[in-house]
């Protein structure tokens, strides 16, 4: 498989600017691998395709504001700064991207919040748009923390060609998040109402939760058309033995266990017994999902719909079979259907 045989036509229209009206009223198609057929339902009818004692793994990583807006010293220019991930608690060192990153070296200071209450001097360069920063701020750690989230905006995607609004706070965040550590969420669960996980409780479907804090990595272009090159960036995972129990159970009953998302996938990949169940794990991971691959764990999975040559494209066509996926999406774009982060779900069984 090459880079190009996931190139595909996608009309600007049909990037998703704003999430549906309600969760769980975005359109979802249902794609059958056996039968090789294509539904048109709404998201809340997934709970007909679902049965007592079924398994739905749910990532419950938490987006927090990360994309802060600061000034340079001495020349006053308007810097972005989105934080990537804490390095050391106690010394307040982050490493970010920053941009325009041309103007940013080692030595500079970055001003924060109207009354610079914050501030920022940048100690290493990483990568062409990546530093460290170490945070100089008065506070304990906790009133610097709230600080960040003062003074941060919710990271929507680059793509999503708009200012954030209040609402994006609330609206890209899955209604489980809990732990906080992401830079993106895990769209497939954004289709979630309190409502539906009700209804599906109530039917008897069980839900497992893992923990993987989405980076950057994932909006990430692959640049090489031989995918074996291809280097994921490693992101923080945490699989409990519970959520071990619940799938392995599942598994034991030939109950279905299904992946909310692709993170829930590499998740849940990057920690399996040659017995094919799921172990608990602490640590990170890089892996990365193209065809050909054998899944192990999940036996079905809601993601939403992609962006062309992107990993998460190559991981469905490994798991829906290439010629699938690509009648699938066809589909998707005849009817319309909205892409992206904010954008419409797919049911694969």
């Amino acid at each position: 498989m090459k880079l190009s045989n996931f190139n595909f036509n996608l009309p600007k229209e049909l990037l998703a600017e704003f999430p549906a009206e309600n969760r769980d009223e975005s359109r979802l198609m249902v794609v059958n691998r056996k039968t090789k057929t294509i539904e048109h339902r709404l998201f809340k009818d997934i709970l007909e395709y679902f049965d007592e004692g079924d398994v739905m793994v749910l990532n419950n990583t938490k987006v927090f504001p990360a994309r802060l807006y600061g000034n340079k010293e001495k020349t006053g220019a308007r810097i972005e700064v989105f934080l990537l991930r804490e390095l050391n608690s106690e010394q307040r060192l982050w490493d970010v991207l920053v941009d325009p990153a041309r103007k940013i070296r080692i030595g500079n200071k970055l001003y924060f919040g109207d009354d610079d209450s914050l501030v920022a001097e940048v100690i290493d360069n990483t990568t062409s748009r990546g530093r460290t920063l170490r945070f100089l701020y008065d506070g304990s750690y906790e009133e610097f923390r709230n600080k960040l989230t003062e003074l941060g905006e919710t990271p929507i995607p680059k793509y999503i060609n708009r200012e954030v609004v209040p609402e994006d706070a609330e609206r890209y965040q899955t209604i489980y998040a809990k732990e906080e550590g992401a830079v993106a969420a895990p769209t497939a669960g954004l289709h979630f109402s309190k409502h539906l996980l009700k209804r599906l409780e109530i039917k008897g479907i069980n839900f497992a939760e893992i923990t993987l804090h989405v980076g950057l990595g994932t909006f990430n272009p692959v640049e090489v058309e031989d995918l074996s090159k291809h280097k994921m960036d490693s992101e923080e995972l945490m699989i409990k033995q519970e959520a071990c129990d619940i799938v392995n159970k599942a598994k034991l009953n030939k109950k279905r266990v299904c992946a909310i998302g692709t993170t829930v996938m590499r998740a849940m990949e990057s920690s399996v017994s040659s017995q094919k169940t799921l172990n608990p794990y602490v640590g990170w991971t890089n892996k990365f999902i193209f065809p050909p691959y054998d899944f192990s764990v999940a036996d079905c999975m809601v993601t939403n719909f992609h962006t062309p040559k992107s990993t998460l494209l190559m991981m469905i066509s490994a798991f829906m079979g290439h010629d699938l996926m690509k009648k699938a999406y066809e589909e998707a774009v005849n009817e319309k259907y909205r892409f992206y982060s904010y954008g419409d779900a797919m049911l694969i069984l």
